[in-house]
């Protein structure tokens, strides 16, 4: 699985980063930088949650 951001969508909120800073982390103007590589399945539910609780729904979940 890998996570994709939808830059048009997003609105700088940082609860992905809040709840997968394993994975996310924000830039200077709060908008998420995120890891390019496979999310390994023991962060999965993780990736997720993240997903679930962006409030514009930018963040995608892909399988590779």
């Amino acid at each position: 699985m890998r996570i994709r951001v939808n830059p048009i969508m997003c609105e700088a909120h940082g609860l992905c980063a809040e709840l997968f800073p394993e994975w996310i982390r924000l830039d200077e103007w709060g908008y998420p930088l995120i890891n390019p590589d496979s999310v390994p399945r023991h962060l999965e539910e993780h990736a997720r949650r993240a997903a679930d609780a962006c409030p514009t729904l930018a963040l995608l979940l892909e399988r590779d």
